[in-house]
């Protein structure tokens, strides 16, 4: 029997364990969580195992927490209410926005779905916080065609002269870099730079193009303007000690506090810093490269208030660096989500993101920052921002330590270099998760499936 371990327990692991369970093959799924173990790999110099990994397959999940899911982690409530501390909602768009809506449905969990549509006040209002005021970013037809703050000229304008950009010359850039040449430096400072601290929690002076909006850097590559591009498409643990040597078979040895597992193929889910910790010196280049990943701390805020207190309503507001580099943004979650709010009596759940590539230079060393300093800054935000003068009457602090890694410019080369490196060395590694190719949801989930099916050598 072949064995494939899946290490850690978040949703890229859970992905992929999943697909695998997809595959005829399989046999048996076991999980180990809680514990710590430590790895030996033995790698063969032949194609022999791989195609072996037909005939008959365990998966095991290995979880060093006492619970699986990684950043997707939820509060309930006995009265009902919901309040996430991580992702909170999936964009079901492209490729693989339908992959995970197919996931879904494959696992019976269509019908607990909670869709907002695009006709929703959460799909249409959308803000940001600048010069001390909310915006309503601009949206349809009429909001490009003329000037709406806090931007100074109608977005159609800045969507004109693109097209008569020439195409750049670099193989990556940042993100603020590659927008202020093309649409210009107002709306790069502006609406990029409040979203890339909403998706990233990252500076977009730092953050690479090429990684983090894929879709943009290929259109200009293909057709020369993003808005022709658009138009016309464009392609679109743990404490481990790992041990390589070239041998003529191939097995992996998993020692755990309660026994001993041996795999066939690890296939690892582990953020690159945990990923970094346990490989041995002989495989300094890909540590270099692990390393060279960093990631950022976010501490997220959940907040309930008595009533509806929101002066808006729409998914919530975002905050240009300029405008206060700790608040990331607010999401309004009773708006997109108001079955998620208390059963009895109408309350308003918020959640405040604050720190990300910041978090360092305003809050200083996670290990002493206290939850009641956060609190009482998430509080704040929303007396500032939305008016509200009562205390809440429920909260939550959590601080997600090195939670989104950040693409900075050259990172698919880096990721290049990992996999080629793996390959040269016939290690039986597979690498997943939002260290490499997407931070989001779906991201993770495509590229966990992505992997399994390079893994069997056919489609599941």
């Amino acid at each position: 029997m072949t064995t494939v371990a899946v290490l850690g327990g978040g949703i890229g692991g859970l992905a992929a364990s999943y697909y695998l369970c997809k595959s005829p093959q399989v046999t048996k799924v076991t999980h180990h969580h809680g514990a710590t173990f430590c790895l030996s790999v033995y790698v063969s110099v032949s194609d022999m195992v791989l195609q072996s990994l037909s005939l008959c397959l365990q998966v095991i999940v290995l979880e060093s927490s006492s619970r699986f899911g990684g950043w997707l982690w939820s509060t309930r409530r006995s009265d009902g209410a919901v309040f996430e501390h991580g992702p909170r909602g999936i964009r079901p768009a492209g490729a693989v926005g339908h992959n995970t809506l197919n996931m879904v449905d494959d696992l019976g969990l269509g019908g607990d779905i909670l869709p907002v549509p695009y006709s929703h006040v959460a799909s249409k209002n959308r803000y940001v916080y600048m010069n001390r005021r909310l915006h309503r970013m601009p949206s349809g037809l009429s909001g490009l065609l003329r000037t709406v703050p806090p931007f100074s000229r109608p977005l159609l304008l800045s969507v004109a002269m693109e097209m008569l950009v020439k195409k750049g010359v670099e193989e990556d850039e940042s993100v603020h870099s590659f927008v202020s040449r093309r649409l210009g430096k107002e709306l790069a400072d502006i609406a990029v730079d409040s979203l890339c601290r909403g998706v990233f929690a990252g500076d977009c002076r730092k953050l690479s193009v090429r990684s983090c909006f894929p879709v943009l850097y290929d259109a200009e590559q293909r057709r020369g303007s993003l808005t022709l591009g658009m138009l016309l498409g464009s392609g679109t643990l743990l404490t481990v000690v790992l041990f390589t040597f070239l041998f003529f078979e191939f097995w992996v040895k998993i020692s755990l506090e309660d026994g001993v597992v041996s795999a066939d193929h690890i296939i690892s889910a582990l953020p690159a810093k945990a990923l970094v910790s346990i490989l041995p010196p002989s495989c300094q280049p890909l540590i270099q490269l692990l390393q060279d990943i960093a990631t950022v701390t976010v501490a997220v805020v959940n907040l309930e208030y008595e009533g509806s207190i929101l002066p808006v309503s729409g998914f919530g507001h975002l905050l240009p660096s300029s405008e206060d580099q700790a608040l990331l943004g607010v999401v309004y979650d009773s708006v997109p989500f108001p079955q998620h709010d208390r059963t009895n009596g109408r309350t308003t759940r918020l959640t405040v993101m604050m720190g990300g590539a910041w978090f360092h230079e305003v809050f200083g060393s996670p290990d002493t920052v206290t939850e009641e300093r956060l609190l009482a800054r998430a509080t704040e935000a929303v007396h500032c921002h939305l008016g509200v003068p009562t205390a809440p009457s429920w909260s939550r602090v959590s601080l997600q330590r090195d939670c989104i890694p950040q693409y900075y410019p050259g990172h698919f080369r880096r990721v290049e270099s990992m996999r080629s490196f793996i390959r040269e060395n016939n290690l039986s590694l597979s690498l997943i998760g939002s260290s490499y190719d997407g931070v989001s949801v779906n991201d993770v989930i495509f590229n966990g499936r992505t992997a399994v099916e390079q893994l069997l050598g056919t489609g599941v």
